[in-house]
């Protein structure tokens, strides 16, 4: 599959671009989300092929998808489209979001389907591993613990994480590595 390249901009510059209130509610609709996600982790596709993949007839992926593009989180990929079939791809690379930010049901309905894609994905990786090869196994981290942050400590935390995943994103462009997916996630216990 084609596999996009992260464009050169910084983490720093990432962060200025929060998601906007009506993007918030274009990904609360969890297919929406997977839509974009699918389209960041593998490259461009078309909305049959994210139909047949997602298990959607193609009137309700090409749907998804025009919601997507109004809220400018995907555009279509001209260098690989026809006049009769139209390839998708995400706009950025990644989103950033802030909850403190928004006040409204939006923020909450999209922080509630990450959480359940999130959920998703761990029962998925939860019955691949009886099958994992032992490098996989010794190359994963699976962290769960109690610190004591306050809102400025919490701040810092995701900062300093954010700065050593830029580094190791700006080192893998240079050396031309392989892409590996990363998952982060910080919160308190609601």
């Amino acid at each position: 599959m084609l596999r996009r390249l992260l464009r050169t901009r910084s983490l720093t510059d990432m962060a200025a671009e929060e998601l906007s209130t009506a993007q918030l509610r274009v990904l609360s609709h969890p297919m929406r989300l997977a839509f974009l996600r699918r389209l960041r982790e593998n490259g461009p596709a078309t909305s049959r092929s994210l139909g047949r993949e997602f298990d959607l007839d193609s009137g309700a992926a090409s749907y998804h998808l025009r919601r997507l593009e109004a809220g400018g989180l995907i555009v279509e990929d001209p260098a690989l489209g026809t006049q009769r079939e139209r390839w998708w791809r995400a706009a950025e690379d990644m989103s950033q979001f802030d909850p403190a930010q928004h006040d409204d049901g939006s923020a909450r309905r999209y922080v509630q389907s990450v959480v359940l894609m999130a959920a998703e994905e761990l029962q998925r990786v939860a019955a691949a591993v009886p099958r994992a090869d032992a490098g996989w196994l010794a190359e994963s981290a699976f962290i769960d613990l109690r610190l004591p942050l306050d809102g400025e400590r919490r701040q810092r935390l995701r900062a300093d994480l954010m700065g050593v995943i830029e580094r190791y994103r700006t080192e893998g462009t240079a050396d031309g590595g392989s892409r590996t997916q990363v998952r982060l996630q910080i919160y308190e216990q609601p």
